[in-house]
């Protein structure tokens, strides 16, 4: 298990009558080069648990292990140098006078400087879609998504081996939100690294990642691939989450005894279905 939580609990207010359980005994693990989808309704724990996993809130009990090594046993900086976070809506997080200052912040705190730092910068630019020509520009200067991909290219441009992101395509049109996906999934695969995506889009998760995590009350409900926790529509339902669009309309077809699969999950898998 290359990232792992065993027992891990956190509560919000304690001692207050606002007191909250946002993770209960929570034990999730990911191995290295896995793409993770983490999904479940607002408040289920999800947000809260990836918050842990880069050292940016301490377990009230339970450990955190990162390669083996409880991450709050050494640098806690260096761990997050090697588990990137990128928080929803990550625009809001940028604050230096130009694009390159933004990107180059992490490389150099990790010590990067020079030439060195200049090409993982523009490396991490290139990879989200943005000329070298926009570097001393503004980060206010520009739209919603350009923004939004500044802010990841700064912390890919720290070459993590683990990629945390929260609700990355929130906010983002069609286009966009397929073009941010494409370039998540290509860093995948190019680096070696592993991802974890949470968001709210089933859609998305069933084309995207090898495996998912569904949350639910500050507890882990279940765990599979794609089509495994897809094919528990019921459960999913009780606990307020969704099947993706198309697998829902297959279970429709499927019930009103029409004969086709309803693990389909995409829509390509659909019109191959129907077109055999």
């Amino acid at each position: 298990m290359y990232l792992q939580t065993k027992n891990l609990t956190h509560i919000y207010g304690a001692g207050t009558p606002f007191e909250r359980k946002a993770l209960d005994s929570v034990d999730f693990s990911v191995e290295l080069g896995e793409m993770r989808g983490i999904i479940g309704h607002t408040g289920s724990g999800k947000s809260t648990l990836i918050q842990h996993l880069n050292g940016l809130l301490k377990p009230l009990s339970g450990t955190v292990l990162l390669d083996g090594k409880d991450i709050w046993g050494g640098s806690i900086r260096e761990v997050r140098f090697k588990v990137g976070l990128v928080f929803q809506y990550p625009e809001y997080q940028l604050f230096e006078e130009t694009i390159a200052a933004d990107v180059a912040f992490g490389p150099k705190n990790m010590g990067l400087h020079g030439a060195e730092l200049e090409d993982r910068v523009n490396e991490s630019l290139a990879f989200v879609g943005l000329d070298e020509s926009v570097k001393t520009k503004s980060p206010f200067d520009l739209s919603g998504g350009q923004k939004r991909r500044v802010a990841i290219a700064g912390v890919i441009a720290m070459r993590p081996q683990i990629l945390i992101l929260d609700e990355p395509t929130a906010g983002l049109d069609p286009h966009g939100r397929d073009a941010l996906l494409d370039r998540i999934k290509n860093y995948h695969r190019e680096q070696n690294s592993t991802v974890i995506l949470v968001t709210h889009s089933m859609d998305e998760l069933a084309r995207t990642v090898d495996s998912v995590t569904v949350m639910s009350h500050a507890k882990i409900l279940t765990e599979g691939t794609p089509r495994e926790v897809f094919g528990q529509a019921d459960l999913l339902g009780q606990h307020g989450l969704a099947v993706p669009g198309v697998t829902a309309v297959f279970h429709r077809l499927a019930a009103l005894g029409i004969g086709v699969d309803p693990s389909v999950l995409t829509v390509d898998e659909a019109v191959e279905q129907l077109t055999n």
